[in-house]
């Protein structure tokens, strides 16, 4: 099986003068294509760290994280900020959405970093269109966050980490801020999205979110505690 994301002996130290944190500790690690993981943990246990050196918003300190068949690691500044947006697709619990923007707009955000700054054409804009329509969305084109439910704004988010055709999604808590029948409508987006064969990298403190990926990681102090189908 075609591999999405590769690490080897990811470490992850943080130099705060009188201690360094060692938030990640030599974890290794395959993504294959089509893959759906959530990732858990206790707080400090590394894997809000690891998901972002999986979105290449971080560097190592040491260790290898291959996206593509590149190895990360040894890409420019430029370079990530290139493949960040062309690879990867966000999702936030806090959703992250522009609040002077409509849903369309939010949509596009990420059109405007692609490589060259191409202004968005008529055919981009038919495929935001086409986003939000797919996210439940067609009836909201010219409203702002504010306007919007949390459930409506997750859903935007959804639409934005898409607008790219990213070869990974990573959602960190992407249901924390919402109640539990709102959460089942975000959780079977991102279920119909792997069944369509996106890789899903999720972090969530939730046992029965959870349960709805293919396998789980638990992380403990920097490193993997448990991997595997842990809960049914």
């Amino acid at each position: 099986m075609k591999t999405a994301a590769e690490i080897r002996d990811l470490c992850k130290f943080f130099d705060l003068g009188s201690v360094i944190v060692k938030a990640l500790r030599g974890v290794s690690i395959d993504f294959p294509q089509g893959d759906f993981v959530a990732i858990m943990g206790a707080s400090g246990s590394g894997k809000s760290t690891l998901l972002n050196l999986l979105g290449a918003l971080d560097r190592s300190t040491s260790g290898r994280y291959v996206l593509g068949g590149q190895d990360v690691s040894q890409l420019s500044d430029d370079e990530l900020s290139t493949i960040r947006n062309q690879m990867i697709g966000f999702i936030f619990q806090s959703y992250n959405l522009i609040a002077q923007y409509t849903v369309l707009e939010n949509i596009e955000v990420p059109l405007h970093y692609r490589e060259g700054y191409p202004p968005i054409s008529q055919r981009d804009s038919d495929h935001c269109l086409k986003l939000a329509t797919m996210v439940g969305l067609a009836d909201r084109l010219d409203h702002r966050p504010f306007q919007l439910s949390g459930g409506q704004q997750q859903r935007v988010a959804i639409a934005r980490a898409l607008v790219n055709d990213p070869q990974i999604i990573l959602a960190d808590e992407p249901t924390g801020n919402l109640d539990s029948q709102t959460g089942e409508e975000i959780m079977q987006l991102l279920e119909g999205l792997n069944a369509q064969g996106r890789t899903i990298i999720m972090v969530t403190h939730e046992p029965d979110i959870a349960a709805r990926a293919r396998r789980q990681i638990v992380m403990k102090d920097g490193l993997i505690e448990r991997e595997g189908v842990l809960f049914e």
